[in-house]
């Protein structure tokens, strides 16, 4: 099994990478992990830093997960970046964190969790901040 997730640093980030990590482990499956950016910016916090990037990579080794960590930046969407990688890594999984959204917004998604949703060829996991794992 092989399982894609979409993670920035936000409480929403947090929580589909722990939910993944979890589901990796205990399906014993590859973790792929997309951190990206167009670069629009010299300070993009969508980015995590290096130092986080080492953090994850040493909690999923600590935790027995096999696993890639991408952090593309090449000028396309996040969404782009996680259904290339599912598509390339042929995934059996999406997972991707959601925030709360009021009334209003929980008509319309963000456009990169919406395009996921629409256009990912396997199923995908929408996770929200302080759902169980």
């Amino acid at each position: 099994m092989k399982i894609v997730v979409g993670y920035i640093p936000t409480p929403e980030g947090q929580a589909a990478f722990r939910h993944a990590t979890d589901l990796a482990r205990k399906e014993e499956a590859l973790l792929i992990v997309v951190n990206s950016s167009r670069g629009e910016a010299a300070a993009d916090p969508r980015i995590v830093s290096d130092a986080d990037l080492d953090s994850a990579d040493r909690h999923l080794r600590e935790a027995g997960v096999e696993h890639l960590l991408l952090q593309p930046v090449r000028g396309r969407s996040a969404a782009d970046e996680v259904l290339g990688a599912a598509q390339e890594h042929r995934a059996d999984l999406i997972v991707i964190g959601l925030r709360h959204r009021s009334p209003v917004g929980k008509l319309l998604l963000g456009s990169n969790s919406q395009r996921i949703l629409l256009e990912a060829s396997c199923p995908v996991l929408a996770v929200k901040q302080g759902e169980p794992s």
